[in-house]
């Protein structure tokens, strides 16, 4: 007696690209428009999505190794396991099977093939999506980011997927800023239409998770001092390399925020080396150096810098200027208003003008000599007489504002990290405002394609090593 065996075929799956060419079929013989267009929209976009997302997967799959051994780094791998993993592509997820591979030391974590010779990023995005996602992060909140992608489809990373990815991001470019800035300053050129590069730097008060906020309010309050104010807030710092043409029209603007550090130390040492690859390409440049009256600011642009003209920043004065004649008549007296808006036009239009403000800040000394205020603005004019030449800079094209560099601190700083109830850590903090000072510089996409590259490595194959032999399942 004999028996036999039939099998019987599984039919396979429809493929997401079948069923949206089906789908696609079936509305071009439809006689009738949708009844409802935004619901057609959304479902067309989920399946070209599905779509993408299988073919990309299908893509990913073959950047894995599938040998007994690697070689990653000059050292032998071997294979431990072999496991399916989910990735997030920029249209959605990714089911992909991938090898691992470990040296089996103790504690070492296995590596991915896949994932060094695809360039994977921090183990789970795609490049694009990974870019997408840091894009997005550096102008809105974790939870709009999450927002923002379910509202568009495609791939939907978390609140939390979002807040880790900059901090990853802003770990591996801090690791290696210097080579990363430089490889960014070799591919640039200075604008042609340049004839004057202006550096200029300020701070803006950031609050900090980490900035003893409740030990600065109980000293204060030991101390029998007010308690109000920004205990807790440490000063982030903001630079700018701006270049103007022969009018004196601003053309392009290098923007850069650094986290509370003492003296700025890293923000300054990125403005050198910043400044010496302009003037390395374009020794004919003229340089100014604009900053407000703080004495740091200009021990720098002094000693730190080349030779340059030094401008103290026009609105700055205008203000001491102001407080100066409200201390000698009063803040409301109808003849502060009248002798500021006279004493700013001589200031800014009239050649020598800083010394004419200067004479009538002595008569007001003199006139009112208890008043402390006067003596102290007179001296700061006195001390920047030579950075208030307003009206002969202007006529040579040079800037005499810091607007430039105050704009950066509210744009790269205010805007992103001082909303309501936010605090921040140097890392988290950072990461923001690198990404924001790369998108705000026109380099995001050039600085992007360097980070990215660092996440690939080469994978090697020891000679004499065969594949696994796998059976076709009946």
């Amino acid at each position: 007696m004999s028996s036999s065996h039939t099998s019987v075929a599984v039919p396979k799956p429809e493929s997401a690209r079948e069923r949206l060419r089906g789908f696609i079929a079936s509305r071009r013989v439809a006689k009738e428009p949708v009844p409802d267009l935004e619901g057609f929209e959304k479902e067309l976009h989920a399946r070209f999505a599905a779509a993408e997302c299988e073919v990309l997967a299908e893509e990913l799959a073959r950047f894995d190794v599938d040998l007994p051994l690697v070689e990653i780094d000059g050292v032998t791998h071997r294979r431990v396991l072999r496991c399916e993993e989910t990735y997030v592509g920029s249209a959605g997820p990714l089911r992909v099977t991938r090898s691992l591979y470990s040296t089996r030391a103790d504690g070492e974590r296995a590596v991915c093939p896949l994932e060094l010779r695809a360039g994977v990023i921090e183990g789970r995005w795609t490049p694009l999506a990974a870019k997408q996602a840091s894009w997005v992060v550096a102008h809105l909140t974790p939870q709009e980011g999450e927002d923002l992608f379910r509202r568009l489809g495609g791939m939907a990373p978390s609140k939390s997927s979002l807040d880790r990815l900059p901090k990853q991001l802003g770990e591996r470019w801090e690791t290696n800023r210097p080579w990363l800035e430089a490889s960014l300053r070799e591919a640039e050129s200075v604008p042609e239409a340049a004839v004057t590069v202006a550096v200029s730097l300020d701070g803006v008060m950031l609050p900090m998770k980490d900035g003893a906020r409740r030990a600065k309010r109980a000293a204060a309050a030991a101390a029998g001092k007010q308690t109000k104010g920004p205990a807790g807030y440490q000063e982030a710092s903001c630079g700018t390399l701006s270049f103007y043409d022969a009018e004196g029209e601003r053309v392009s603007t290098l923007r850069i925020g650094r986290m509370p550090e003492e003296h700025k130390a890293t923000l300054k040492g990125m403005l050198v080396d910043e400044l010496a690859s302009v003037l390395d390409q374009r020794p004919d440049l003229r340089l100014a150096k604009v900053a407000d009256g703080a004495k740091d600011n200009w021990t720098f642009l002094n000693q730190e810098l080349p030779a340059g003209v030094e401008v103290v920043d026009f609105y700055h004065a205008a203000e001491h200027l102001e407080r100066a004649l409200q201390a000698a008549y009063g803040e409301t007296h109808p003849k502060t208003q009248s002798q500021f808006e006279k004493l700013r036009h001589v200031l800014l239009k009239q050649r020598r003008g800083v010394e004419k403000v200067i004479r009538a800040l002595v008569h007001l000394r003199d006139r009112h000599p208890r008043r402390q205020r006067i003596a102290g603005e007179l001296k700061y004019f006195r001390s920047n007489r030579h950075r208030m030449r307003y009206a002969e800079l202007r006529a040579r094209g040079f800037p005499i504002g810091s607007g430039v560099v105050e704009a950066a601190c509210k744009t790269l700083v205010t805007q992103r990290m001082k909303r309501s109830g936010m605090r921040w850590r140097e890392d988290g903090g950072q990461a923001i405002l690198t990404l924001r000072s790369l998108v705000q510089s026109n380099r995001f996409d050039r600085g992007w394609s360097l980070l990215a590259n660092d996440y690939k490595r080469p994978v090697g194959v020891p000679e004499n090593v065969v594949p696994f032999t796998r059976k076709t399942p009946q």
